[in-house]
């Protein structure tokens, strides 16, 4: 009797043992959830909203114009953000009269009101130039006039990327896959 109950254990410690396996290598290397925690990305990713990141497609290629992103902020390595990539490394950013231009072109925003206006700051102030590092990607809150960001403490590297936003899970009421725009 002993010896079955032993085997027992055994069986259910392996199961365990493997179940937490399986998570540790989704969790570090496949995806993670988050909570959205700010108004930064509102209305399209309001405060309390929980969602997945998947971690697989940047090591296979680098983010893109208009991914949303999870990253910890040189400004507080401690924590992370959630913003959407705006520039690619070569690309050149400025910002004029509300608007955001990239290479020379007014990028058009369909997932911001029109209504939205998007200043400078201390990094990149309104009507300067500026050329986006190699390696680097600069990245913008869709909430712009609640939003600390790359105009703010300038550019991001992909070391500092942890996850690309995929999956909505809660509310119920706004899940589904995140969406990227097209330009």
């Amino acid at each position: 009797m002993f010896k079955r109950l032993g085997a027992f254990f055994l069986d259910v410690l392996e199961v365990v043992v493997f179940a937490i396996g399986i998570f540790f290598f989704v969790y570090l290397l496949i995806m993670r959830p988050h909570k959205i925690k700010g108004q930064s990305m509102h209305p399209n990713f309001p405060d309390g909203e929980y969602l997945l990141t998947q971690r697989v497609s940047y090591y296979l290629h680098n983010p893109e114009r208009g991914d949303v992103i999870v990253f910890k902020p040189p400004i507080s390595p401690d924590d992370e953000y959630i913003k959407r990539v705006i520039g690619l490394p070569g690309d050149i950013i400025k910002i004029q009269s509300g608007k955001i231009y990239v290479n020379g072109k007014l990028l058009k925003e369909s997932y911001i009101d029109a209504s939205v206006y998007t200043s400078g700051s201390n990094f990149l102030p309104e009507g300067k130039e500026y050329k986006v590092p190699d390696g680097m990607w600069f990245v913008m809150g869709d909430n712009r006039p609640h939003s600390s960001d790359s105009r703010a403490w300038g550019p991001i590297t992909k070391k500092d990327i942890t996850g690309k936003a995929w999956l909505i899970y809660w509310p119920p009421s706004l899940a589904g896959l995140v969406k990227a725009p097209n330009y």
